[in-house]
């Protein structure tokens, strides 16, 4: 798994705690790998999502969101947004779309439609 860390203050494009640069940022982190899972370190439904694409041979970029304790909060807002004002942790995209927060993961993993998914997006080559 790849992880992210909250840029340098050095890094001029950088605005803590700004919610156009949350939105930003998702959009920066999502279209840079094929899957990217925005989690919380010690939440069990993260750590299983987790889990569960390393164990299909998948190696998702994960973006700990308190471990930027600026930053995540208005990133966790933003993910809120997107997921019409439902609050649930993880939160998944597999080649740049929304597949949403555990439930709906593991909703297209038992339909057998992540497979699919994973493939078209390049993280699974089997």
């Amino acid at each position: 798994m790849q992880y992210y860390k909250q840029p340098s203050e050095s890094e001029s494009y950088y605005n803590p705690c700004s919610s156009v640069e949350a939105l930003e940022t998702v959009a920066r982190l999502v279209s840079s790998s094929p899957v990217v899972i925005f989690s919380v370190s010690s939440c069990c439904m993260c750590h299983a999502v987790k889990r569960l694409f390393c164990g299909m041979g998948v190696n998702p970029s994960v973006y700990e969101l308190d471990q930027d304790p600026c930053m995540g909060k208005q990133i966790e807002k933003a993910l809120i947004r997107l997921l019409g004002g439902a609050s649930a942790m993880p939160v998944v995209f597999v080649g740049g779309k929304l597949v949403g927060p555990m439930d709906r993961v593991m909703a297209s993993h038992i339909t057998g439609n992540l497979v699919p998914l994973l493939k078209a997006a390049g993280a699974l080559w089997l």
